[in-house]
């Protein structure tokens, strides 16, 4: 029987340029989070390595079967006996990277992974430039995944910005939705949480977000505030911009009640767009 009760654990973090250093991290913020009585651990986008120099990132990764962190964290989850899920670790994928997320099981399998479907590319205002689609390939399925307690709507970052992605994962069964991510300080300030609230509402879920804070070695500063909202957009915990453990305790027997009271997703319907265009009237002869 699958159980709806669970303690959930945002792993924040501010990794760096060294990988070795940020798996260290990683695992002991996720040693602490069990002893602390999570059942389920999540890190941040870029556990791994948080680098903005495109051949310094190739120098550092390698294929999905050769990452340390993702070894680590399976022997953490196994060790410990809990489920694991990394926000993302960047992996070799021919003259590019894939930005991807796993789900580790209590036993220490991988029993599923995510490929990040939305690229941020923009130019700020404060001058700073972002091209993920120059390093980075785009993945092309959502992934809603098993766990103990339900299942889990994995996605990355950027992502939360498409409402589309989590009405899918909704729709297909998940009962707790995931965003970890790498927010800039500006975008986090204005976006993150009214980003997080509307998804659970939404979909009538939990959104589970682990963050990267702090001003990193690269350069770039990132917002923090790990997040854990319920279905009906409360906020149960949030971490700041220093690395930590952020535990909330997770009922999705709630996702049922929240559900059956807003139940958008049995009430949506399929519909068309009409584009109407301004119809021109003759001046002169009505003049």
């Amino acid at each position: 029987m699958t159980s709806t009760r669970f303690t959930a654990a945002c792993i924040q973090m501010r990794s760096g340029r060294n990988v070795l250093k940020n798996r260290d991290d990683a695992v002991a913020l996720v040693r602490q989070a069990a002893d602390q009585g999570a059942h389920f651990a999540q890190t941040p986008e870029m556990t791994s390595l948080v680098c903005r120099d495109r051949d310094e990132l190739f120098s550092k990764v390698g294929p999905e079967a050769q990452d340390p962190v993702l070894a680590a964290l399976r022997e953490v989850a196994r060790e410990r006996g809990i489920v694991v899920q990394i926000g993302s670790i960047a992996v070799k994928e021919g003259d590019k990277v894939a930005n991807r997320a796993f789900l580790i099981d209590a036993s220490g399998d991988v029993v599923a992974s995510y490929d990040k479907i939305h690229l941020y590319d923009v130019d700020l205002p404060n001058g700073e430039s972002w091209r993920e689609s120059a390093t980075y390939t785009g993945g092309a399925s959502a992934v809603a995944a098993e766990t103990p307690w339900g299942y889990l709507g994995m996605t990355i970052c950027y992502d939360v910005r498409f409402a589309a992605l989590y009405k899918a994962l909704a729709e297909n069964g998940a009962s707790f939705l995931s965003a970890p991510a790498a927010f800039t300080r500006q975008t986090g300030e204005a976006h993150w949480h009214v980003l997080h609230r509307a998804r659970a509402i939404e979909t009538g879920s939990f959104m589970i977000s682990a963050a990267q804070g702090g001003l990193h070695e690269d350069g770039r500063e990132t917002y923090g505030h790990s997040l854990i909202v319920d279905p009906w957009g409360r906020v149960l915990a949030e971490g700041g911009t220093e690395p930590g453990v952020v535990l909330a305790e997770i009922d999705t027997a709630l996702v049922t009640e929240v559900r059956g009271r807003i139940p958008t997703l049995k009430n949506a319907r399929p519909f068309k767009v009409e584009v109407v265009p301004l119809i021109e009237t003759d001046r002169a002869a009505t003049a």
